[in-house]
């Protein structure tokens, strides 16, 4: 009885507030089937580490320097065009009903490629900021697709203890990283000994990833991998 009324509850919606392709404007879905396809993939080759298209497969340049804590991020898209306003309208318009559909896609990127991971750890937001929004879009993307993938998440473990500015701000990859020092925490010991799969929205220079995984690791987790809907190329 219950899925019927909830099925139901959904078409009612539907009718009151149709719903639009964020790429085409086709009514119908948020994202047509023709502008899924048409969506902007990473393929191999890329860096195994921040997994950026990288000739041969082998450590880009910049991870060839970096001393990172993150075992590796993949993504299934590149931040241009139609991904690029998804995430938009997810992130700034308050598109939340956007969420279930990119964890979908989420969920189709790890069916088809390995990325290691036991529990699901969304990016926290500081609490002003999720005041300000009133949600944490890559809370919405973790509890998708943990519910997709049935692994558990673990959302109020690590967290954003610095209401730090915003990366977009900065401009160069040092100032991101420095820009994230001693912004996130753990509050307690429950992940140890645990594969955690970071979660957020789009990966830029891996800083806030790496800064997450390194307070993950102090705290005892065995290994810290990222997977973000879009990365920045």
């Amino acid at each position: 009885m219950l899925p019927r009324l909830i099925k139901l509850r959904g078409m009612a919606l539907d009718l009151l507030f149709p719903r639009w392709c964020v790429g085409c404007g086709g009514e119908g879905s948020f994202l047509c089937q023709s502008c899924q396809r048409s969506l902007p993939r990473i393929e191999p080759p890329f860096c195994p580490r921040c997994g950026k298209p990288h000739a041969g497969g082998q450590l880009c340049s910049s991870c060839v320097e970096w001393s990172a804590a993150i075992d590796g991020i993949r993504s299934p898209f590149r931040f241009e065009g139609v991904v690029r306003e998804a995430v938009h309208q997810l992130k700034y318009r308050n598109l939340r009903a956007l969420a279930p559909l990119l964890s979908e896609l989420l969920h189709d990127y790890i069916l088809a490629n390995r990325v290691p991971g036991e529990v699901l750890v969304p990016v926290p937001l500081h609490r002003k900021r999720l005041r300000e929004r009133g949600y944490n879009q890559s809370r919405l993307l973790a509890e998708g697709l943990g519910r997709l993938s049935n692994l558990p998440v673990v959302a109020d473990c690590l967290v954003r203890q610095k209401d730090n500015p915003p990366q977009a701000r900065t401009a160069t990859v040092e100032e991101r990283r420095d820009n994230v020092v001693g912004v996130f925490a753990c509050r307690d010991d429950r992940l140890r000994g645990k594969q955690v799969l970071l979660i957020d929205d789009v990966a830029t220079s891996g800083a806030t990833l790496d800064a997450c995984a390194e307070v993950l690791k102090a705290s005892g987790v065995v290994s810290v991998w990222a997977l973000t809907f879009a990365r920045e190329i």
